[in-house]
């Protein structure tokens, strides 16, 4: 059996969130970090893979991802490159990033440090259009590891994650369509999604990236939660209630919820199920860490609202 179930490829940051006016949280993010650590909490063996900086911001990462059980066997110490940092700021439009990532340990990190052992180790490979935004040299390191985790017969799993803060909108494009054509788990969102392809209609978009490869598709949908896809079926799953106060990190408790459960045997649709009652329970506090919910509190919602219902 592979050590891991889920190995993410990407860059972990330091997270600075605005709880009120003028005043941060110092935490943790990155989006393929926290999916990992949302896997993890939902009894995934999930690890990370990529670099961090020899610094106090790459200390505390490496303190969390032990804490929450995160193996990090595969991610590397860089002495001349920092752990990237992004800022979180909220307003009546919603939340509001901005990086201090250039340069970053994650961006160097290219096809020659892209283990084939450490991949072929997992289940399910999962990477992200951020993992590749951040640099050539990461973009092609992503690639990269998806072509050896083909090789190897391991899930590829990818979300789109969309940031044209961080490249032009038609390299994205290029990029992160070719991404898709290795990818088994399509995860992307409608906003990202509608921009990558040109089309608004979720049905449309879902009909775009199965052309590409994919076997399953689940396009994020906010507030009207999701619609998945494969090649046989398509089914739109409501958005599970609950009083948000910050979405930072919600997609990335769907990605988690939703692969765990796929790798547990359920089908994508109840995966998404699943996924969708995660990524609604994250929204409850700040930060992308801390509200991510743990298995027990997952399953006892999923049998509230199977009482209520």
């Amino acid at each position: 059996m592979p050590a891991l179930d889920i190995l993410c490829l990407g860059e972990p940051l330091a997270e600075l969130n605005e709880t009120e006016a003028g005043r941060f949280t110092l935490g943790c993010g990155g989006d393929v970090s926290n999916v990992a650590i949302a896997a993890a909490r939902l009894g995934a063996r999930s690890g990370v893979l990529g670099a961090i900086g020899d610094d106090a911001f790459g200390e505390a990462l490496t303190a969390l991802w032990d804490a929450e059980g995160v193996d990090r066997a595969h991610m590397s110490v860089d002495r001349d490159a920092p752990t990237g940092i992004y800022f979180v700021t909220h307003g009546p439009d919603g939340h509001r990033f901005s990086y201090r990532r250039a340069g970053s340990a994650a961006s160097l990190v290219g096809p020659d440090r892209i283990l084939a052992e450490a991949i072929a180790a997992t289940r399910i490979l999962h990477a992200s259009g951020i993992s590749q935004a951040i640099s050539t040299t990461a973009a092609d390191g992503v690639f990269a590891a998806l072509a050896k985790a083909r090789d190897a017969g391991v899930v590829v799993s990818y979300d789109t994650n969309l940031r044209l803060k961080l490249w032009p909108l038609a390299r994205a494009r290029a990029t992160i369509r070719e991404a898709l054509t290795l990818t088994d788990v399509a995860l992307p969102g409608l906003d990202d999604a509608a921009l990558l392809f040109g089309v608004e209609d979720p049905d449309a978009i879902c009909d775009a990236v199965l052309a590409l490869g994919p076997k399953v598709v689940a396009l994020t949908l906010g507030a009207h939660g999701c619609l998945v896809a494969t090649p046989e079926r398509r089914e739109r799953i409501a958005a599970h209630p609950v009083r948000a106060v910050d979405a930072t990190g919600a997609g990335d408790a769907f990605d988690g919820a939703f692969l765990t459960s796929y790798l547990e045997g359920r089908d994508p649709f109840a995966a998404a199920r699943r996924a969708n009652v995660s990524a609604a329970l994250s929204t409850r506090g700040y930060g992308a860490i801390p509200p991510l919910p743990r298995r027990t509190e997952l399953d006892a919602e999923i049998t509230r609202d199977a009482a209520s219902g």
